[in-house]
């Protein structure tokens, strides 16, 4: 499965060779390196911060605080403004997942994730003939349509840990619809270069498309009052009214003339949709607390594995620039990637070995298949108490239409939410002014492999596995330091854990870590990032044994507030800020 995740990314690959002596002291930094800078943290310690891949989505959040809201508070309205001015990546359309750690150490999980209609078999999104049709036949069709769910989260974490009135957090959003906000150069390519997806419909080609079709430039402002009038709705009658009514007869009415058989998403599939609250997944790192969402995410475990494995090498000795240390994390990645494929889907169908793949002792076995001279290639997955060995591995796509958002409150309160779409523009579908997800997706299409059930194939009420990894660390000394998640489809728990990495083991500030050069297994190919520094350690990874190298752009989109001292920094990863500009 995961070899083929390196085709979804959808880049042009190319071979490359470099240079870079192989160390087992601290490695100089390359020349093609920047060097190690403190930014000027965005420090607000009396009210909070927040981060957002928008500044806008971002500046609605710290709304929030300055009137006295919780971290909470900040995190859903940046959620709700993110439908607006990112509308290719995340919103009301689709789901996400919550975690929220407190100065005291408390965990609490929210998961937001898209359901399976009630009339979803295994055979869902198979042909007449039984055969898997193209994957972009099922996801521009209402079969690749969830239930939404992302207003039933933001009401649920508002009952619980809420501080303002609910029609307070639309308030940003609703201005942003109804005023219009300016296309940035993100959203206009992807406008230029997706038409088929998010001109699909005539009320997304209204918005962002002119007459003759042409999409509208970065600047452009656009005006969503349609979406405006649903917030509107929403935050007068309560999250119920997305669930229930006009809104709601919307959604299945749009998704039913999209599905091509009578098993189509219902108006009681929609009423009956809830947020669930589970249990976090946590582990240590050299004395770090760390806690995460569990099943159906598979991020959460994903990177507790990754950590745990590599606990045992020293890489603050090694180096940041050292090959040995990006050595070692792809190896790490292999192995809990190995076991994410086969074990992780939803713990509702699913028996998920959750203990027993983030116990201690099978982590610790887990490592020691790591070798310092020389590469496993691809990684089998391991045995871990509890697991169903008569399962099998399907054939998911990953996630691409996600943003991540992190705050943190004056209470010392972290609050890590992701939030998707799934692909860019969801399903190509719209109504009420916001696109719908297609989630369904996330399935394995596949109900089968040689007759072996997929543990994340689609079932009724089901939720698809995500590798969504919103993330909350406390110091040593248990006091909160970091609140890290990322978009990227299959790169969001290899961006999480090599951000807590830059942070735990280098003492990089959010940005540096957000920012650090990417490299990623993918069965038997390493993936190193187009244009920065790793480029030079390809021929040392290469004698490490990993033949197959390439190159290529990372699709990257990471975010993160980090304590230092008594001041919080709120960062996004640096490759964002090339797409958010306004002309």
């Amino acid at each position: 499965m995961i070899t083929r995740l390196l085709a979804t990314l959808a880049l042009p690959l190319s071979l490359a060779t470099g240079a870079v002596a192989q160390t087992s002291t601290p490695a100089p930094r390359p020349a093609s390196a920047p060097a190690i800078q403190s930014d000027a943290a965005v420090a607000l310690p009396f009210i909070g911060t927040v981060s957002a891949a928008d500044p806008r989505a971002q500046a609605a959040g710290m709304a929030m605080l300055r009137q006295g809201g919780s971290a909470t508070d900040a995190a859903l309205a940046t959620m709700l403004a993110l439908t607006v001015v990112e509308p290719q990546s995340s919103g009301i359309g689709g789901g996400g997942f919550y975690v929220r750690g407190t100065a005291a150490g408390e965990v609490e999980t929210i998961d937001g994730r898209e359901t399976a209609p009630s009339g979803a078999t295994p055979e869902w999104f198979l042909a007449e003939d039984g055969s898997v049709p193209p994957f972009m036949e099922s996801v521009l069709s209402g079969l690749s349509v969830g239930v939404p769910g992302n207003i039933a989260l933001a009401a649920r974490a508002h009952d619980r840990f809420g501080k303002l009135p609910w029609a307070a957090l639309f308030e940003p959003a609703i201005e942003l619809a109804r005023e219009g906000f300016a296309i940035n150069l993100r959203l206009a390519k992807y406008l230029e270069d997706l038409p088929e997806r998010a001109g699909a419909v005539p009320s997304a080609r209204a918005l962002f498309y002119d007459a003759a079709g042409r999409p509208h430039p970065a600047g452009h402002i656009v005006r969503n009052e349609r979406l405006a009038q649903t917030f509107e709705r929403i935050a007068a009658e309560g999250a119920e009214t997305f669930y229930s009514g006009a809104i709601a007869e919307e959604i299945a009415g749009t998704v039913a003339t999209r599905t091509p058989h009578d098993a189509a998403m219902t108006l009681a599939d929609i009423a009956t949709y809830r947020a669930v609250e589970r249990d976090g997944v946590c582990g240590s790192y050299r004395g770090y607390r760390v806690c995460g969402m569990g099943p159906p995410s598979s991020g959460g475990i994903a990177v507790l594995q990754i950590l745990g494995q590599l606990e045992r090498f020293d890489l603050a000795a090694l180096g940041l620039y050292d090959p040995l240390t990006w050595h070692l994390f792809v190896e790490s990645q292999r192995l809990a990637y190995a076991d994410r494929e086969l074990y992780i889907a939803d713990s509702d169908f699913v028996s998920v070995p959750v203990a027993g793949l983030i116990d201690a002792g099978y982590i610790a076995r887990r490592s020691d298949l790591i070798s310092l001279e020389t590469s496993m290639a691809e990684a089998a997955p391991g045995r871990p108490a509890g697991a169903d060995t008569a399962l099998a591995d399907g054939d998911e796509p990953e996630e691409h239409g996600t943003s991540h958002i992190a705050a943190v409150d004056p209470d010392g309160t972290m609050i890590s939410y992701t939030s998707t779409i799934e692909g860019v523009f969801g399903s190509s579908l719209m109504a009420g002014g916001f696109y719908l997800n297609n989630e369904l997706t996330d399935f394995s299409r596949s109900p089968t492999v040689e007759g072996v059930p997929v543990a994340n194939r689609v079932e009724p009420g089901k939720r698809p596995r995500s590798s969504m990894a919103p993330t909350v660390v406390w110091d040593p000394q248990g006091r909160p330091v970091l609140a890290i998640g990322a978009a990227g489809g299959p790169t969001i728990p290899v961006q999480t854990a090599r951000g807590i990495i830059g942070v735990v083991d280098f003492g990089l500030s959010a940005k540096e870590a957000l920012g650090l050069p990417f490299i990623m297994g993918f069965g038997d190919t390493v993936m190193v990032e187009e244009g920065t520094w790793l480029e030079t350690a390809i021929s040392s990874l290469q004698e490490l044994g990993h033949a197959k190298v390439v190159v290529r752009e990372a699709p990257l989109k990471g975010g993160a507030v980090k304590r230092d001292g008594a001041i919080w920094e709120a960062a996004r990863d640096p490759r964002i800020d090339r797409g958010v500009t306004v002309p």
